[in-house]
């Protein structure tokens, strides 16, 4: 396994980071079996595992919780608030009163006194980025969180945060969580770069673009839970849903030209950018994490890197809906004609 430091924090994390999200119900319910593999990745090196209250509404983070005890120490853990926790429309967001809150419950489900990296799951553009910088900072100066960062911001959101704390004394984002594969790399245009420049780390979810860059053919078949849960970005009624297809299948051929696993070179192919922290790898059975661990240790060459650039070319999103997030000024259309 190796190991980058997180941005400027001097905490060092695995450049492979175990995401938690189909544990439970939402993935695999059984959580001995959960926990045996949270085992296996950390008796693998990996030390940093990323959550979120949303997932299966907090049994994801419960599981994790149950894994950690006695190993608390070792791991980096992060995990997010932003989504819906329950009816109640303020059980929810980026605000303050829901901050407070949010974190409480996170910290009682996983066990612990302290998360290491607590994350906005969202952007929340009608919300003043004072507002959550202010809670964030509160949280860290009584102990309970130890850095904060962002996930899914465009890069704009991400200057206005970074100018916001410096200009107000808050505590600023020392990294962020954005999706990023070979057929998703729209990030790389600003996102990326901005996280360079403000030393902050990047932590990728999704390189395997949901499933489409493991070398499967099976996703968009009738019946594929993802094809159900998200068309969007399954459905090959959609040109640029056809398009990921025809690129994948090129990018598996380059895989096999290369002998590497085509999961191997999705994974190698995140973590090789100088901006990029970790990759995280979600998992479901053993079988699966054990198909991603060997990504630890696969370098790409110059022309590997050049053959993808030709597959699709830098700075592309394939499907805009990869993108994870659509600003409301784009997706209300009464936004769009006021």
């Amino acid at each position: 396994m190796r190991y980058r430091q997180l941005g400027h924090t001097g905490v060092h994390v695995s450049t492979l980071c175990l995401g938690t999200m189909l544990f439970g119900p939402w993935g695999n319910p059984d959580h001995d079996d959960s926990i045996r593999i949270i085992h296996r990745a950390l008796d693998a090196g990996i030390n940093f595992v990323d959550t979120a209250d949303v997932y299966a509404s907090g049994e994801s983070e419960e599981i994790v919780g149950k894994a950690l005890r006695g190993r608390r120490d070792d791991v980096v853990l992060a995990t997010k608030f932003h989504g819906p926790m329950g009816d109640d429309r303020n059980r929810r967001g980026s605000s303050r009163r829901w901050i407070v809150r949010a974190v409480d419950g996170s910290l009682r489900r996983l066990g612990t006194d302290w998360i290491d990296l607590y994350q906005v799951h969202r952007p929340e553009p009608d919300v003043d980025i004072d507002e959550t910088l202010s809670a964030l900072s509160d949280l860290v100066r009584a102990g309970k969180v130890r850095s904060i960062g962002s996930s899914t911001f465009p890069a704009h959101a991400i200057v206005e945060a970074q100018c916001t704390a410096q200009r107000r004394g808050r505590e600023r984002f020392v990294c962020e969580q954005p999706p990023y594969s070979m057929l998703v790399r729209g990030i790389e245009a600003d996102v990326l770069p901005v996280c360079e420049r403000y030393g902050m780390g990047a932590i990728c979810w999704s390189p395997l673009a949901g499933g489409w860059l493991s070398g499967r053919d099976d996703l968009t078949q009738p019946g594929s839970n993802r094809a159900e849960r998200i068309p969007a970005r399954f459905d090959m009624s959609l040109p640029a849903n056809q398009a990921k297809l025809q690129a994948s299948r090129s990018l598996a051929a380059l895989a096999g030209e290369a002998g590497l696993e085509p999961i191997h070179m999705a994974l190698a192919f995140v973590v090789n950018h100088p901006a990029v922290t970790a990759a995280i790898i979600g998992c479901r059975t053993m079988e699966q994490l054990e198909s991603q661990l060997g990504a630890a240790d696969v370098d790409l060459d110059p022309a590997a890197l050049d053959r993808i650039d030709e597959i699709v070319p830098p700075g592309t999103n394939l499907n805009p809906a990869d993108a994870g997030w659509t600003p409301p000024s784009v997706s209300d259309p009464a936004r769009r004609r006021r």
